[in-house]
């Protein structure tokens, strides 16, 4: 059965609590994705900043409007200083979402879906000895189920995954790839490329990056051109 290391997306884009809002908010839209984790210097993560969690800002006029006087009898003062906060923060800690689900490498895909449906959460980090490893979002399970379609649903073997990882590491180094909109997976020296890709030449790119690992049998590239896809986040 699939585990969570066998389809996570790693390494992670993330930032620290003191990263500014704007920062995060290029980085979102330089990487192509809707969410950040918020890590400590220890590897801890703390929080999470998504799209949502920028909706309601005051730069942009958004941000909740005080209740009219009868309605602020009733209201949560509580509520309306970590509404204010939200909207007025500089900074990550600031605004990020503090209660963060996490999973082990270990988890199946059946406890990574039950998890996403209960929470009503779109990702969720893979933590392994308090640091952060990766994250399996609803695409990454969806890339499970295509693999499910075509083959058995059976663990990665020790090779698969070092061929996995090589390929990872190797992509992380190059300036041209997308490492925050791609995942890798691979099953008995197959390598399936997965999310979004900024260019076909970047594709052709990857394969060759790819067919170079030792090990590789073939490689197959599901990704769409980021030009044809908006608003993704794999």
């Amino acid at each position: 059965m699939l585990k969570a290391k066998d389809i996570m997306t790693a390494p992670v884009v993330t930032v620290k609590p003191d990263t500014s809002v704007r920062e995060i908010a290029e980085m979102l839209i330089k990487r192509h994705i809707s969410a950040v984790p918020v890590v400590e210097a220890g590897g801890q993560v703390v929080g999470v900043v998504s799209e949502g969690d920028l909706l309601r800002r005051s730069e942009l006029g958004t941000e909740k409007r005080s209740p009219s006087w009868w309605l602020s009898l009733f209201a949560d003062p509580a509520a309306e200083a970590h509404d204010y906060a939200k909207s007025h923060g500089l900074h990550a800690r600031d605004v990020m979402t503090r209660k963060v689900i996490t999973i082990g490498p270990d988890a199946t895909l059946v406890d990574i879906a039950g998890i996403l449906e209960k929470f009503h959460v779109k990702r969720v980090p893979v933590v392994d000895k308090g640091q952060l490893v990766g994250i399996v979002s609803r695409s990454n399970l969806l890339q499970g189920l295509a693999m499910a379609a075509t083959k058995p649903l059976e663990p990665a073997a020790a090779d698969d995954n070092a061929i996995r990882e090589r390929i990872m590491a190797a992509l992380a180094r190059e300036t041209w790839a997308s490492a925050g909109t791609t995942n890798v997976t691979v099953s008995k020296g197959v390598v399936e490329f997965w999310g979004t890709v900024g260019s076909e030449d970047e594709r052709h790119a990857s394969r060759v990056l790819a067919e170079a690992v030792s090990g590789v049998k073939s490689v197959n590239d599901h990704r769409m051109v980021r030009s044809m896809v908006r608003g993704s986040w794999a």
